[in-house]
């Protein structure tokens, strides 16, 4: 079973039903996840903190703030941002993955709110939060301008939204599909397609169509030797973006 919408791709749905399992297995086929995890959540809470006025010396900098995490896998990353104090519910459209998200969290402790849909039904129930994460999702959806305007409608003015994702460059190609999938086999062949990648203006033009200005934009790097990423300004092959709801700026 798995929730459907315009931009729901029953293909991409199929492929993280079969490895649902394996979210919380670090050497596994997510490992790679795992290590981005730790860059992508320290680039959202400097940037939130930046944003928001958080104190840099609270072990918990994000209380109070409501966070949604879209296509929240098995919980990697709506975890990370509960136990720095955020208020956190996760959405996907696989319903093994909110299973396993739930089961996890539970353990752990973490009180967050899980739950099978998409965002376009989300947003048709008016909900709204200060933040939106959209990271390492929209290289899988196939309605992308519909994803994106039921996203940033789930957005409270002056909310911020991350989105992660892999530009669409010939470079990119080589090393998220040929590289990691076929060369280093570091995921499963199929994860991508050149097709589905994002770039930088299509992303900028979608978000500002509904009112969010991008603040920032940075590249990500691999090191395939000692299997780290870093950030870089380098952007022709993965980046992430901040980008803040202005709608008064842009009505």
């Amino acid at each position: 079973m798995h929730a459907k919408s315009a931009s729901v791709d029953p293909r991409e749905v199929d492929y993280y039903h079969q490895f649902a399992q394996m979210w919380w297995d670090k050497s596994g086929p997510f490992w790679p996840l795992h290590r981005l995890n730790n860059l992508r959540l320290s680039y959202i809470e400097a940037k939130l903190r930046e944003h928001f006025g958080l104190s840099g010396h609270d072990k918990q900098p994000l209380q109070g703030l409501t966070v949604l995490d879209v296509g929240c896998g098995g919980g990697i990353l709506a975890e990370s941002m509960a136990k720095l104090g955020a208020k956190v519910s996760g959405i996907d459209v696989v319903e093994r993955n909110i299973a396993i998200a739930r089961h996890h969290s539970q353990n752990a402790g973490l009180e967050i709110s899980y739950q099978l849909g998409t965002v376009e039904s989300l947003a048709e129930s008016a909900a709204q939060f200060d933040v939106v994460l959209n990271m390492e999702v929209v290289e899988h959806v196939t309605d992308l301008e519909g994803f994106m305007a039921s996203s940033c409608r789930l957005l409270r003015p002056g909310g911020m939204m991350f989105v992660a994702t892999i530009n669409r460059t010939l470079i990119a190609w080589l090393v998220a599909i040929v590289g990691a999938e076929y060369v280093l086999r570091w995921m499963p062949k199929g994860t991508h397609r050149l097709g589905m990648f994002r770039k930088p203006a299509e992303m900028r033009r979608l978000l500002a169509d509904n009112c969010l200005m991008v603040k920032d934009l940075v590249g990500v790097g691999v090191n395939p030797l000692a299997k780290q990423m870093f950030l870089t300004r380098i952007k022709s092959v993965n980046y992430m973006l901040a980008a803040v709801h202005e709608p008064d700026r842009l009505s």
